[in-house]
């Protein structure tokens, strides 16, 4: 098959470009370094010729509201509307876990509209719930501020390596559409909080955390559930402290 990766030079795009590759499977990937602007729509046309299967990695680096929503309404409709011209045969698209609970945040608001435009499109899709990916571990513990306690909503998380991501996008995107949603998450649900106080410990930061129940994620309030998967869930296996072991952060510990 032939499939079209768009955000595929990107940190979960290009692992999958290459499981697709491997799988032997020709692959076109969509980036601006590539001459395809989902945001113009530019090189679109030409890259999606013959595809069969979608993938929309595509992603927005702002958590501005208005821009973060704008990206995700115009990258969506230049994008559905391209491979409608195509016939393409199934749509693809990452989204987040929790997603239709986390209207409050702009971001969300615009994976919501993102979701509702793939829905409408009368494409046949697969749309890919996943939890947090463990690479944005360091982010979300630096949202809760800059001083030396960290104050993090009193919820659960179940995150997951980017190499789990990319292994559960691959194999769901070489799959008959789901028309519906699939839920992939990490092997172990714990609190944010614990998490990171964890993390913090490991890689020397001296900084206390502390669960909130008001803190917010990102502008949005949180439920214990809310970033958890809401049934049946895809499993990673790539557990924390191996994910930390890889990833370079950990501590080095005296001799």
């Amino acid at each position: 098959m032939k499939f079209l990766v768009i955000g595929g030079t990107g940190r979960i795009g290009s692992k999958v470009v290459e499981r697709l590759r491997v799988a032997g499977h020709e692959i076109v990937v969509a980036a601006p370094s590539t001459g395809v602007d989902v945001l113009t729509g530019e090189g679109l046309d030409a890259a999606m010729d013959g595809v069969d299967v979608v993938v929309d990695l595509a992603n927005w680096p702002s958590f501005e509201d208005a821009a973060v929503l704008s990206f995700f309404v115009t990258a969506g409709h230049n994008i559905l509307s391209a491979a409608t011209r195509a016939g393409v045969r199934h749509h693809v698209a990452l989204s987040v876990v929790g997603t239709d609970k986390l209207a409050a945040s702009g971001y969300f608001r615009g994976k919501i509209a993102q979701e509702r435009l793939i829905r409408d499109s009368g494409l046949p899709y697969t749309i890919i719930h996943s939890t947090q990916f463990f690479e944005f571990l360091p982010g979300i513990i630096q949202s809760a501020g800059d001083g030396k306690t960290l104050r993090l909503p009193a919820a659960d998380v179940q995150p997951i390596a980017a190499e789990d991501v990319a292994e559960a996008v691959a194999r769901i995107a070489q799959q008959a559409p789901a028309n519906g949603v699939l839920e992939i998450a990490g092997p172990q649900r714990s609190a944010m909080a614990d998490l990171a106080r964890r993390y913090l410990q490991l890689t020397g930061d001296s900084r206390q955390v502390v669960a909130d129940a008001d803190a917010l994620y990102f502008g949005a309030p949180l439920q214990i559930d809310t970033l958890v998967p809401a049934g049946h869930a895809w499993l990673g296996q790539v557990g924390f402290e191996a994910w930390l072991q890889q990833s370079g952060l950990l501590q080095r510990q005296p001799a």
